[in-house]
């Protein structure tokens, strides 16, 4: 049986389907489906179990599991509850990582992009204890994650016993099939998908950075497909261990990402620019871009979706249907 924590997800519910088309239906989800129909990322799936995260550690005594996926997070970067995302993004993130350790599971867990901050110390994924004590995440839910990566980094450097496979994983901007549940944590282009095609306005951030034209701020997105690709290898190569960036390298402009899905409909852009609420000026990224050197040396040749053929994919095989999930 393979564990999926945070399975009915974005990014989880995509992995679960993975795993399912792979010929995987021993696959247990531990999440909360609550009353926003994220039960609907399920829907087309076979699962073994749902297991509610306050019963999980409970549910996993005895159990022999092939390997433990953890994603499930408070994923919010505007969460403000400190103690509700520690005990929830490191708290059981550590009991995790005790009980793949003691039962030799391989452990396959979600770090962040949010914990590099401004990206002023870049975005090299250097898993030593010195590289990673120069990031200042810039909110709470970074530093959770930043938190557990340290916890990780530490028992490596001391020698401690780990799981015997472990790998954490930075994703960067993340969009594809299945992010509906996340209100405004979803994708910029799944947000304003609709306007797009009503031929509504599209508006998005002016800059209020000298030299940055509106529109222009910069992230590495990366097709959720491609971070599926990434996870079931790690599963195939048990070998590989160690903290690696996902993203796509290439960093692109909020613009060209909604540019690209009006292409993808064959019709007219119709975009303006508003200001940036003051509230987030202060902590808002203008540029993110991985490095991936590391991951691709590690034995990663699957390669990354250019940014408009993912919208592409995204617009044509999703938003654009009655049924948007995969």
């Amino acid at each position: 049986m393979l564990l999926v924590t945070g399975g009915a997800g974005f990014i989880g519910s995509n992995v679960v389907a993975a795993l399912n088309d792979a010929g995987r239906s021993d696959v247990a989800v531990c999440d909360l489906l609550g009353h926003e129909g994220k039960w609907r990322n399920l829907a087309k799936r076979q699962l073994a179990d749902i297991v509610p995260p306050a019963e999980l550690i409970d549910w996993l005594n005895g159990r022999k599991l092939d390997a433990v996926i953890h994603l499930g997070a408070i994923s919010s970067t505007t969460a403000t509850d400190g103690d509700l995302v520690i005990e929830t993004n490191f708290r059981l993130s550590m009991r995790l990582l005790d009980w793949c350790t003691a039962n030799g599971v391989p452990f396959i867990y979600a770090s962040s992009a949010a914990t590099y901050g401004d990206g002023e110390e870049g975005f090299g994924d250097d898993a030593s204890l010195a590289a990673l004590k120069t990031l200042r995440p810039m909110n709470l839910y970074g530093w959770s994650k930043h938190l557990f990566d340290l916890a990780v980094a530490e028992r490596l450097a001391r020698g401690d016993k780990l799981p015997p496979q472990w790998a954490g994983l930075k994703f960067f901007n993340v969009f594809g099939p299945n992010e509906y549940h996340k209100g405004t944590m979803m994708s910029v282009l799944a947000r304003r998908f609709d306007d797009v095609r009503a031929g509504r306005v599209v508006q998005l951030f002016k800059s209020h950075r000298e030299g940055i034209a509106d529109g222009d701020q910069r992230r590495d997105f990366i097709y959720v497909d491609d971070v599926v690709r990434v996870i079931m290898w790690l599963l195939a190569t048990p070998a590989v261990s160690g903290l690696f960036n996902v993203g796509t390298g290439k960093a692109r402009s909020f613009k060209d990402l909604i540019l690209a899905a009006y292409a993808a409909l064959g019709t007219k852009p119709n975009i303006e620019y508003i200001d940036m609420p003051e509230a987030i000026r202060g902590s808002y990224q203008y540029f993110t871009q991985s490095e991936v050197d590391r991951l691709c040396r590690a034995g990663y040749n699957g390669g990354f979706t250019a940014l408009e053929d993912a919208v592409t994919a995204y617009v044509r095989g999703y938003l654009d249907r009655p049924d948007r999930f995969r």
